[in-house]
């Protein structure tokens, strides 16, 4: 049984495909199924059900991806620990970000790392927050930036980066303007441009209005705060924005906090729980450069 047989395996496992697992191990297809197919005969039993396009796990392949993965981390923490003693850092490391977020201290933070050790290969990945948070379980991300509501997702170390209320943006002509504050309740069947689910801010607003028994009507989503207060302006419907988002629009639209959302919505740095010295120091560049 050979490492790279296990690194197959669970790449299959994961991408749940041949075809695309050998394009994340970046050998031929045939080379992967091969070298499944060596582990499953010295194993004795059949890792994977064929019968269709999915590679799908049978019992006994469900039961070795647990210790397969340890196996891989273990091989892996042998050489983390060798590279510390000589006070060097390599491999890779893969970072997640919400898509339309552009946090400068982010970027300030991986140009840090990235300076102080060259030789970790950095990459980086837009996606939505559940989608990612399903990758770092899964191992496909080492740390990720991500929107959320209420509390940090479980199993995953976390630093909290924004905690911060919703507002409503509307142009100088609406009927809200005026007001201090929109209520939860004054949504109800009104036109909401928003975030699309799968991020924090939709998943904060959603949140309040069922507890509110609301029901607005989303008029259209949107991955960029820009897009959405662009649409907003031209009549089509209330923005719902974070409130450190609503003021770069101050000046072509009336930002009104959202009264009765009862958890905030949260900007999080997330990542899994490893051995990595990289990982480590990663972590320590981006927590500098948050300021927290």
């Amino acid at each position: 049984m050979e490492l790279r047989q296990l690194e197959y395996f669970v790449a299959v496992a994961e991408e749940a495909n041949f075809t695309r697992a050998a394009e994340r191990v970046r050998i031929s297809q045939s080379g992967v199924s091969a070298q499944v197919r060596q582990l499953e005969r010295e194993l004795g039993c059949e890792l994977f059900d064929r019968s269709s396009r999915v590679a799908r796990l049978t019992v006994a392949g469900r039961a070795a991806l647990g210790p397969a993965r340890a196996a891989l981390e273990a091989a892996a923490g042998l050489g983390h620990a060798v590279d510390e003693v000589g006070g060097l850092l390599r491999g890779e490391l893969s970072l997640g970000m919400v898509i339309g977020c552009t946090i400068t201290p982010l970027f300030v933070g991986l140009e840090k790392f990235h300076r102080r050790h060259p030789g970790v290969a950095l990459s980086l990945h837009e996606d939505n927050s559940d989608r990612m948070v399903d990758d770092l379980h899964a191992g496909k991300l080492d740390v990720a930036l991500i929107g959320a509501y209420g509390s940090a997702p479980a199993g995953l170390e976390s630093m909290t980066i924004v905690s911060e209320a919703l507002c409503v943006l509307v142009p100088p002509g609406h009927e809200w303007a005026a007001r201090k504050s929109v209520r939860v309740a004054d949504l109800d069947g009104s036109a909401v441009i928003c975030m699309p689910q799968g991020t924090g801010i939709r998943a904060t607003l959603d949140d309040a209005c069922a507890g509110a028994g609301v029901s607005p009507v989303i008029a259209l989503q949107a991955t960029s705060a820009d897009a959405i207060a662009d649409l907003a302006s031209r009549g089509l419907g209330a923005a719902v924005l974070s409130e450190s988002m609503s003021a770069d629009f101050a000046e072509r639209l009336v930002a009104l906090p959202l009264d009765g959302v009862p958890e905030p919505a949260l900007l999080l740095l997330v990542w899994s729980s490893s051995s990595n010295p990289a990982l480590r120091v990663l972590v320590s560049c981006l927590t500098d450069a948050f300021g927290v």
